[in-house]
């Protein structure tokens, strides 16, 4: 895979110091969506369940099975070559084994780069599936083994992610950890409240409005903390020279 130049470095690393706040606050937004959602009804509805119990099946058979780590390869570079496609690349060479994996791209940008760290193939493929049984079988049987797969596979996703980052990637690296990591930890928060939005009753305009709240309060507190501990170090400075 073609990688881009090493530009930009330090603007990147800026920014993903600056996305820091927004991922605390969108962490914030997301418990108390939870949170409110756990006092109704809907987060106890057959669906909920079935996600949440194949969510829980996969983290079992990841800590006493045997993991399958070409599966997850396979994935991870298919996700490279599905939206290398989406932004007009040319695709070739996919090689998968049990140590690793490569594909051939014509280009490459962030969004290429990183997708596997924050798109959930398997889940797609599962969803995908669904989409399409429901247009030709109405209505669609099975519902609950529907989501009880998404959750399986959205645990297999989130298993083998956190797994991967703590060992040194080439993808991170490529624009740097802070910037990257900041990047892949506010879409997975995205997909998490896209998902609580459609099954319990949280909403888009709830969820965003905590997140604002919460964004606007943390800059406004590293701003006083950063005003006073500069108006302090000018006044030893003049201390200093007085």
């Amino acid at each position: 895979m073609r990688t881009p130049a090493g530009k930009f470095k330090i603007w990147r690393l800026l920014f993903g110091l600056a996305l820091l706040p927004p991922c605390v606050a969108a962490t914030l937004a997301l418990l108390e969506a939870m949170n409110a959602a756990s006092s109704s009804s809907s987060v106890f509805s057959v669906e909920t369940i079935a996600l949440a119990a194949g969510y829980a099946l996969w983290l079992v058979l990841w800590f006493f099975l045997p993991r399958p780590a070409k599966t997850y390869i396979l994935g991870h570079e298919l996700t490279h070559a599905l939206w290398a496609l989406l932004f007009g690349a040319k695709v070739s060479k996919l090689k998968v084994s049990g140590k690793g994996g490569s594909v051939s791209l014509s280009k490459t940008n962030l969004w290429i780069i990183l997708s596997p760290y924050f798109f959930p193939f398997y889940t797609f493929v599962v969803i995908v599936l669904w989409l399409l049984a429901r247009i030709l079988i109405k209505p669609v049987p099975f519902k609950p083994i529907w989501f009880f797969l998404i959750g399986l596979t959205w645990s297999f996703h989130a298993c083998f992610t956190l797994n991967t980052l703590l060992i040194k990637q080439p993808d991170i690296q490529i624009y740097g950890r802070i910037f990257s990591y900041t990047i892949i930890y506010l879409i997975n928060l995205l997909l998490i409240a896209a998902w609580l939005i459609f099954a319990t009753t949280a909403t888009a305009t709830g969820i965003y409005e905590s997140f604002a709240t919460h964004t606007l309060a943390i800059y406004t507190l590293l701003y006083q903390q950063g005003a006073w501990g500069f108006s302090k170090a000018v006044g030893v400075v003049k201390a200093w020279f007085d």
